[in-house]
């Protein structure tokens, strides 16, 4: 361990050790002036524990890469002849970070490679038998011989594409907690709303009745786990495709998760199952027919948002596209359209009626009964992301074939009711 990651280490340890004897000091004699200046503290400790934190997560990683350079240039230094690089030895099979794998070796000799056309290295590689494999805590068992593998780059595209599938799924929509672990996690909930001060007469002793006591609350975070099936290629293919058959397939298994993330986010029940914010919203404007909508509804659902939710940065709308279309078709008595942005000839603006707003496919549509729109503080919906998604690549289970599935750790919550509204459609 380097200096400067001990360095933090101590001081995290120092915080916690500060944190611990502030939530000791608070008792229920312990007047509340001091009771909030102690919790400012401990908030302020925690905040700064999880900075250094991140800190420490960027210090490893650059360390860990700075290892793979090194482990690298040496492998350069002590090669006697380059790889080959030729249509039968596929030298594109080799890593990006140069490192001759176990992998990409036995994938070279399933694809008809003699093994004297090998690298002695590629052979020595080959006659242990043994791949290293990347490991993610979420993973409680190990993996055998030709098990499961996460190239670094594969589970970026994988990412990626399940953004792209799911606004539930991006951090800059919803408040999202990336754990390493699945154990339940308690997120503590509290509303306030209805109470404020009272009048106070002259002499007069303040009420000490628990009339003024604050009703804490938690919601509870799960890890539930959801997989794609085995996607299985043939040897001929691997061996004969103009395309990185992994890339591929693993940008597919990427979309695959996402839409399962972002449809469990949506819809889910909460039992046995993410609580989906479409669910969990509480209702706000029920409109007067079954089919459709009006702009004046529009106008309703916003105001049925407490005034301090809609200031949020995070506030937003977030419908079905057909939503969208329904709403910029609404007309005025005269036959003008009512689109807010002018002329509707522009296109689709990156505001409705002035909010920022996100497509989600897996919102109901408009049908009778269905909550077809939600708007508001979307940072009050908790998305629990536990370690980054699993990807397996089978060679020798399936071989000659190659298999390669995917699964990932997730949960979602609304922490405050009142934070999103729900515009649902008469019965």
């Amino acid at each position: 361990m380097s200096q400067r990651l001990k360095e933090l280490r101590e001081k995290q340890s120092r915080l916690v050790a500060e944190a611990r004897e502030r939530l000791e000091a608070m008792t229920p004699d312990t007047d509340e002036v001091r009771a909030k200046e102690l919790e400012a503290a401990h908030d302020k400790a925690m905040a700064e524990h999880d900075r250094l934190q991140s800190i420490i997560d960027r210090e490893e990683r650059l360390a860990e890469l700075e290892k793979r350079h090194e482990e690298r240039d040496e492998q350069r230094r002590a090669q006697s002849r380059p790889l080959r690089d030729t249509p039968e030895t596929r030298g594109l099979d080799l890593p990006e970070s140069g490192k001759v794998e176990y992998r990409s070796v036995f994938a070279k000799v399933v694809c008809g490679v003699n093994p004297s056309d090998l690298s002695a290295e590629e052979r020595s590689v080959l006659k242990q038998g043994i791949a290293t494999f990347e490991t993610r805590d979420q993973v409680t068992s190990s993996a055998i011989a030709g098990g499961y593998t996460v190239p670094t780059e594969l589970e970026a595209e994988i990412i990626k594409a399940m953004k792209a599938w799911g606004p539930l799924y991006d951090e800059n929509i919803c408040t999202v907690l990336s754990t390493s672990k699945g154990n339940e996690m308690l997120v503590p909930t509290i509303d306030d709303t209805d109470h404020e001060a009272d009048a106070l007469a002259e002499a007069a002793d303040l009420l000490e009745d628990g009339s003024g006591d604050a009703e804490f609350g938690q919601k509870t975070l799960n890890a539930y786990v959801y997989a794609t099936p085995f996607i299985k290629w043939s040897f001929e293919l691997e061996a004969d495709s103009l395309f990185n058959m992994e890339s591929l397939l693993g940008g597919l298994i990427g979309e695959r998760l996402g839409r399962i993330g972002n449809r469990k986010l949506t819809t889910g029940t909460g039992q046995d199952q993410p609580h989906g914010v479409a669910n969990a919203a509480s209702l706000g404007v029920t409109t007067a027919t079954a089919n459709g909508f009006t702009w004046d509804n529009i106008l309703e659902h916003e105001h049925s948002l407490d005034p301090a939710y809609r200031a949020s940065p995070k506030c937003r709308w977030m419908f079905n596209d057909k939503f969208l279309l329904a709403a910029r078709k609404l007309k005025d008595g005269n036959g003008n359209y009512l689109w807010q942005q002018g002329d509707v000839q522009k296109g689709v603006p990156a505001s409705f009626n002035g909010r920022p707003y996100s497509i989600n496919q897996h919102m109901d549509e408009i049908e009778a009964g269905k909550r077809i729109a939600l708007f508001g503080d979307f940072s009050k919906y908790y998305v629990r992301k536990v370690g980054a998604p699993v990807i397996g690549v089978l060679r020798e289970r399936f071989w000659p074939k190659v298999g390669i599935a995917g699964l990932i750790r997730f949960d979602g919550e609304l922490g405050d009711t009142n934070a999103i509204k729900a515009m649902k459609t008469a019965a």
